[in-house]
Order: C-alpha cells, then structure tokens, then sequence
C-alpha cells in the first residue's frame, strides 16, 4: 500500500500518525492484511515455482532390486543419507516395484522442502558408493522432464545484452574519504554518509520496512543483510543497494558471515509444541555469491547450547566459530566432550572425525592463523587440573598446553593480529570462600610459545573489563570496586624488556565499567554505562594523557568507525527518552547530534584491509604533514563554504522579512482606500489619529529656567 494512500486514509479516520507507537502493533499470527514486506512479491513468485514445479525433487538411479521383505530396510538406509541432507517431505520417499514380480525397479524419487536442498542432495551423493555393485548416479527430475521435450531441430540460442553490475567497492572511493553508516528507527532503515565537516549526515539510501527485525553488514563491508521471514538477503553498492542474492530459510533468527565473507550462516529455532520437548534448532550454511546451502545442521537447542558469548532460544551463537583468517577454511562447532572442525572445501568433518575432549567448554580461533585455543576446567573434584590449550588445525597437533589449578573461570581473549592470547583466569583462595584474578599471556609467534604470568597490583581487585589494542601490543583492564574502579595499562614489549609484560601506568578512580579502543591504536574510550550514566573519558595510551572528559547521558552503544577518526555514541530505545545519537573526534570533540524517535540499531560500514604495504603506511605517517596540505586547504574552502551558506542564509531571511513588510504595507494601503469608499470618502478616527502622528509639526514654547529675586537699590 502506497504511502499516501495510509496518510490519506488515516486523516479520513483522524488518526495523528506521530502519536501511534508503531512498535506496539502486531498483527494477528498468519495475517498481513496486505502489508508486504520488502522481499513478499519475490519470494511469492519462487513459491509458485516450488508448489508447481518438480525443482524438488531427485531420481536415484543405481539402487540394490530388493524384494517386498527387504523393502523397508532399503528405504531407512536411503532416509539415513538423505536426511543429513536436507529436509524430505512426508511421504516424500517413493520406490517403484515392479507389479509382476513385486521387486524394486532400482531407482527411487525423493521430494525435499525446497530445490537448493534437492540440488545439493544431488551433488554430495552422485557417485555415492553404496557398496562395490552399487554407485548412486543422482539427476533432477526436472532434467529429465527437459531432456525429454528436447526439439528435433537446432536453435540457436539468443544472445542477452551484457548488463554490467554495480561496483560494490564503489562506497570506498569517495571524494570526501567519508564512511558510511546504518541506523534504523521505527519502520525505517538508513544508510547515511559520515560528514563531520558539514556538521551532519548525509542520506544515501531509506527504505521502510526494509527488515523485519534487524542489519548487519558483512565484516569486509561489501554487504547489508536483512532479515525477513522467509529467509535473508543481501544488498550492495554505494548508494542504490539493490539486492545481490536471497537466502531461503523460514523464520530466520540471526545471521553469521565467515570473515572473508564466502559463507552466511542462518540459524532458525522452533519452540515445542509438548511443554516437555526440547527446542528444535536449524542452521544452514549459504555461498553468498551464489546463494547455494552448502550444508544443514539439526538438532535440539541442547545440542547447540554449549559455550559462546550470548545464547538465543538455549542455544549459544555463534554455533560456529571461523578459523583460518580471511580464506574461510575451516570453521568449528563446540559439543558435549566433542569440538568438531570442518573444512570448507567438502563441508565435512577433518578427517572424518571429531576431536574428543573430555568436559572442554570453551573454544576460541585465532584471528589470523589455523590455531585453536581451549578450556577445559577442573575434573575429579579437583584431582585433574583445568587446562588451556593450543592446536594447529588441520593437523590437529598439540602446540602449547597450560595446567591451571584451583580454577573457579577462565576467559580466552586473542589480540586482533594473532601475536598473543591473554587468558583471564579466576581462583579460590585457599579458603574456597572467594576468588581472585590473574592473566596468562601466551606469545603465539616466539618459539616455543613462552607463557607470561601476570597479577595485579592488588590481585584481590575484580576485573571489570579487558580489551587488546588492535594491532598492536598494549592491553587495558579495569579492575577494583564499583563505583570507582582503576583503569591500568600494559605493554607486551618495551625498549628495556622487550621479551617481558610492563605497566605503562593505572589511572586511580575512574568512572568506566567497559573500554573501546580506536582500531588503528593508540587512543581508547573509558565509558561508564549503564549505571554510570554515559560517562566518557578519551585518553592517549601513547601520552598517557586524558584528552577531553564528557557525558552521553543514558547512553547504551559506542562504536568507532573503521578508520578510528570519528566515534559514535548511541541511545537506544531501551530508554524512552532521548533517542538517537551523536558523533564525536577522536579526541573527544562533539561534532553533531541526530535525534531519532524509536531508535533501534547504528553500525559503522567496516572497510577491507589497505592495500599498502606496512612500509608504506609507515612512509606515510612520517611525511603525513606534507599530504595534509591538501586536505587543509579543503578543510578551509569547506569552512568559507560553511560561512558563506551561513551569510545567503541571513541575506535570505532579512530579505524574506523586508518582502513581508512590504507585502503588509501594500495590504493595509488598498484596505484603507475600500474603507473610504465605504465612508464615503471620510476616514475614521482612528486613521485620522494616524495621520496627525505622522505629521511633523513645529511648537513653540517657553520653559521658566530660573527664578531669581534680587533687591535693587535706587
């Protein structure tokens, strides 16, 4: 329904759309009343497709002739492959018999969900082998529905225009060297241009209902996906965003891209429909290029529940942690006592198999290399101690193993470039009656893999928060008592200990609960959330110094952009005031603020890695004065611009005034000529009043200035 016939409408029924909270509508479950969403009349269309056509379903050819009492042995063998593969119809199994001899023909149909399981069904088990007398040769039926209507005579076929696609990299080629973001408030969704030198942001592209519950780009930036129901898509370009590709998947829940952004992954849960069942969770495995499933995992939530940092419906996500940096090789999923690792290549287990690991809870890739971390805690009452350890996938080699005792938690945290892995380990005391904090520090690229043991000051302080510098080799961690913990730093190599961890220094008393550190370095954000209000502090770890001391009150999200000059600080409609959010410097510098009613999500585009060498980078920095001339002087042309807009906008309104004076004075002449027409030439009072006002006249008087009396003589 367009927009204006609901505005229309609604004023014929008197509704005031601002003062309707959207959010509170729900739909009665099964209606629309013809509300589509973005992706309805597509998906409609590919519905019509799977309802009629034959797409479905495969014919497998090769199969043992069995007789009547051998015929559902057959039949559970072939479930048992092809259920691993996708989801078969009820009754969707059929097995032709020879009516003569009641014998099975060797061949069978089999109707999936949907196509993209049926061609993947098709795929991973052509050529299948059975046994020695039986290979599985696996076609579609509807190869065989077109082979057969084959025309007798040759035609050639007709040539398509070439229609080249977007440039998706194109965003990254801005004149003004801007970045993106998305937010979404109410209905709509925004991508939005980062201008800090115009004070503001620029539109890009807005669509309403463009998801049905939330955004997220690809972690290279090439991709928005949205989320609908009846599955997700993806979206590209700089300003457009038309749709790349669409991933079916009922009722989606959450999405997950592999870090070189190859694969998406989907996850959809289903509560029971007995009280006493357990949740049924899906997950399937996309190429988003082509949009083909990969792979499916089923199983109950209990399955998938098992580690992670954040769980949904009982099961924790994301189910699959990628390894192997940007080639998206392998990718892991935790079980009971088991971490099964997959390669993408095949989409099957590494040699068959999973690795068995007796009550391990916890796994964590590396980001750079095919290196595993694990944690396995106490067993036996404390008999067998907890442990962390490193493998090398795919050989799955033992590097590195830390036995650690009396161990109440432990938390693996690995710096972004792979060098190190600081594990968070927290102990009883001799007592049991309370714990304490300490860190070990593995250095992953040294021989040997050199293991570093470090304690606070004060090792009874609690540890709020840790966080890395990106790409380099300092750490912050707050710890000690709310409502004013320490803020400390350290170093994992300096000129006078480069092989040793050294405190840079602790800042006493702070009023921050969490740390978001620049992603090129050097300049971190202490905030205080939540209870503490929005507190902001920017410091510079390399002076050691606070730059600017602030307050985003009721703020709840903080994130910098991907070049680390401008940060964002957001108020989520958690709270019912105060919506939107606000751009800052890296240095602490408010630049401008968007007020959004209802206002759900912000997130930065994130950029692929330079091109540029490191020694380029390096080049750059130390003759950066001699680029920044260039940009200073399209700073100054920006503020002349700044300041002239602002001088044609005075001129404008003291223009638009004079008019309306003029206009007034116009107006009140040709009413006073009607009203002595109506007076027969005479004018009023009051007029006249008026008149004699504005008559200058000259009077005469006399004003006694002084009064003297003297006596005079005679």
């Amino acid at each position: 329904m367009a927009n204006i016939d609901i505005d229309s409408r609604a004023a014929q029924l008197g509704i005031d759309w601002s003062q309707v909270n959207l959010d509170s509508i729900h739909l009665p479950r099964g209606e629309d009343f013809g509300i589509q969403s973005d992706d309805e009349g597509v998906y409609h269309d590919d519905q019509l497709e799977f309802d009629t056509g034959f797409g479905n379903i495969i014919v497998v050819d090769n199969l043992p002739v069995v007789p009547k009492a051998k015929f559902e042995k057959l039949e559970n063998v072939l479930k048992k492959i092809y259920n691993q593969l996708g989801v078969i119809k009820e009754n969707g199994l059929w097995m032709p018999v020879d009516p003569g001899t009641g014998v099975t023909l060797g061949y069978c149909f089999i109707e999936f969900n949907t196509p993209q399981e049926a061609q993947n069904a098709k795929e991973k088990t052509h050529g299948y082998k059975l046994d020695k007398s039986h290979i599985f040769a696996v076609n579609m039926f509807d190869d065989f529905d077109r082979l057969m209507n084959v025309k007798g005579e040759w035609e050639a076929p007709q040539t398509k225009p070439y229609v080249p696609g977007e440039n998706l990299q194109k965003w990254l080629t801005d004149e003004k060297a801007r970045d993106q973001l998305v937010i979404r408030s109410g209905p709509d969704t925004e991508v939005l241009w980062n201008d800090p030198r115009q004070k503001n942001t620029e539109p890009v592209h807005k669509r309403p209902y463009w998801t049905e519950s939330y955004v997220q780009w690809s972690p290279l930036g090439t991709y928005l996906v949205t989320l609908h129901k009846q599955g997700a898509a993806v979206w590209g370009g700089a300003d457009t965003f038309p749709r790349l590709m669409r991933y079916q998947h009922n009722m989606v829940k959450l999405v997950d891209f592999s870090p070189g952004e190859k694969y998406l992954v989907t996850y959809h849960s289903q509560e029971p429909s007995n009280p006493r069942g357990a949740s049924k969770v899906e997950i399937k495995v996309f190429d988003v290029r082509t949009g083909r499933m990969m792979r499916d995992f089923k199983g109950s939530a209990d399955e998938f529940s098992i580690g992670g940092p954040g769980g949904v419906a009982g099961a924790s996500w994301p189910v699959f942690r990628w390894g192997g940096g940007k080639d998206d090789k392998y990718f892991a999923k935790l079980s009971k006592n088991t971490i099964s690792v997959y390669e993408t290549e095949t989409f099957g287990l590494i040699d068959k198999k999973s690795m068995k690991v007796d009550n391990v809870v916890d796994i964590c890739w590396s980001p750079t290399d095919s290196i595993l971390s694990l944690f396995v805690p106490e067993q036996g009452g404390g008999n067998q101690p907890a442990k962390v350890a490193l493998v090398q996938i795919p050989s799955k080699v033992e590097l590195r193993q830390k036995n650690l005792f009396s161990v109440s938690d432990c938390k693996m945290y690995w710096q972004s470039s792979g060098e190190y892995l600081a594990v968070k380990v927290d102990r009883y005391t001799k007592t049991k009656k309370s714990t304490y904090s300490g860190f070990e520090l593995f250095r992953i690229k040294e021989r040997d893999i050199p293991i570093e043991v470090l304690e606070l000051d004060n090792k009874n302080d609690k540890i709020i928060a840790f966080a890395w510098e990106p790409k380099g080799h300092r750490f912050a961690v707050i710890h000690g008592d709310q409502p004013r913990p320490d803020v400390s730093f350290y170093t994992m190599k300096t000129a006078q200990h480069g092989g040793r961890v050294t405190k840079l220094g602790t800042l006493k008393a702070k009023q921050a609960n969490a740390l978001f550190w620049s992603p090129t370095g050097k300049y971190i954000i202490l905030a205080g959330l939540k209870n503490f209000n929005g507190q902001l502090e920017f410091f510079n770890v390399d002076e050691m110094e606070t730059m600017a001391t602030t307050e985003h009150f009721m703020a709840t999200d903080i994130e910098w952009d991907p070049t680390g000059r401008y940060v964002a600080t957001a108020v989520t409609s958690v709270h019912e005031m105060e919506n939107g959010f606000t751009v800052w410097s890296f240095n602490g510098k408010l630049l401008y603020r968007v007020l959004k009613d209802h206002f759900f999500q912000l997130a930065w585009r994130p950029r692929p890695a330079s091109f540029l060498s490191p020694e380029k980078e390096e080049e750059i920095a130390k003759n950066l004065r001699k680029y920044s001339k260039k940009y200073e002087a399209e700073d100054q042309d920006v503020s002349l611009l700044l300041s002239e807009q602002d001088r044609e906008k005075r001129k404008a309104l003291k223009e638009e005034w004079e008019k309306w004076v003029m206009q007034w004075k116009s107006l009140h002449e040709e009413e006073k000529l009607e009203r002595q027409n109506l007076r027969d030439g005479e004018i009023s009072d009051e007029e006249e009043d008026d008149e004699e006002a504005k008559e200058v006249k000259e009077v005469e008087f006399e004003d006694v200035i002084d009064v003297t009396e003297e006596i005079v003589q005679e």
